[in-house]
């Protein structure tokens, strides 16, 4: 499924059939590789709730590492479900904690991905920083914000995001000393006080279509900055995003969800012992 053109395979293990020992950074590698496997940005599994889910939902990055949060897959996963069930709304249980879709259309859904944390040790930092003015050694790129969507982001603002050379950038910021965690980079543009471009480098996956959580720290960041009011367009490369930002520091993301293909994959392809 894709959602904006942020791609994932999503693997149901409901059944049984396929065990979460499988679901390792070798196998989720083998299959995001897009000359030998079937190639996405994550994969994702689906399993049975644990407690008041409609299901769980287990997210690793192309690199194989496991995260904790993904905007856009919680949209794709969530339309799967709903249509499934016949119902308008689902909530998934996520290593994040729980996520809330609702259909807003045929094939748009909305998510509600928690409160925003800005504070240096919930992003986290390594040390005390401004996360609204972080200074991470890119004149080029001024100073970025810092926000936790669930995972780590750093946002800057610039006035030409199609200038930034973010394939040099990218790997080198993911990996600041400053991010224990690495994080999420984000090039925003203000287009207009309700609208604004943005391209991201994902950890552990790159330069990507576009991102959930990264335009939901984009806005958050701008809402910080004084840029924009509680609701804005998220132009991607792969399609728009709309993030609003609730009264209660909650952040509602929305945007398209479409299946590309079904289908089965061979057992060599995740066979632990030929994908580690």
């Amino acid at each position: 499924m894709q959602g904006a053109g942020n791609d994932f395979v999503i693997l149901d293990a409901r059944s049984g059939k396929l065990a979460r020992k499988a679901f390792t950074a070798g196998v989720a590698k083998a299959i995001a590789d897009r000359r030998t496997g079937v190639g996405c940005d994550q994969v994702i599994l689906i399993e049975r709730a644990r407690d008041e889910g409609a299901a769980a939902m287990r997210i690793r990055n192309a690199d194989g590492g496991e995260v904790a949060t993904c905007g856009n897959a919680a949209r794709c996963v969530g339309l799967l479900l709903m249509n499934e069930r016949g119902e308008d709304r689902v909530r998934l249980e996520t290593a994040g904690g729980l996520v809330e879709a609702v259909r807003e259309g045929r094939d748009r859904v909305s998510v509600d991905m928690g409160a925003a944390k800005t504070d240096w040790q919930a992003i986290p930092l390594k040390e005390a920083a401004d996360t609204l003015h972080l200074d991470l050694g890119e004149a080029a790129l001024g100073e970025a914000v810092a926000v936790s969507m669930g995972n780590p982001h750093a946002v800057f603002f610039v006035e030409d995001a199609a200038k930034v050379a973010l394939a040099d950038a990218g790997p080198r910021l993911e990996h600041h000393p400053l991010f224990p965690e690495r994080a999420n980079i984000g090039i925003a543009q203000m287009i207009a006080s309700d609208r604004l471009r943005l391209r991201v480098w994902e950890r552990g996956a790159g330069l990507t279509h576009a991102c959930g959580s990264g335009a939901c720290a984009a806005v958050v960041a701008a809402h910080r900055r004084g840029l924009v009011e509680n609701e804005a367009e998220v132009v991607q490369d792969g399609g728009s995003l709309r993030v609003r930002l609730r009264e209660d520091g909650h952040v509602l993301l929305s945007g398209p969800a479409a299946w590309s293909f079904t289908g089965e994959l061979p057992a060599e392809l995740i066979d632990q012992e030929r994908a580690a």
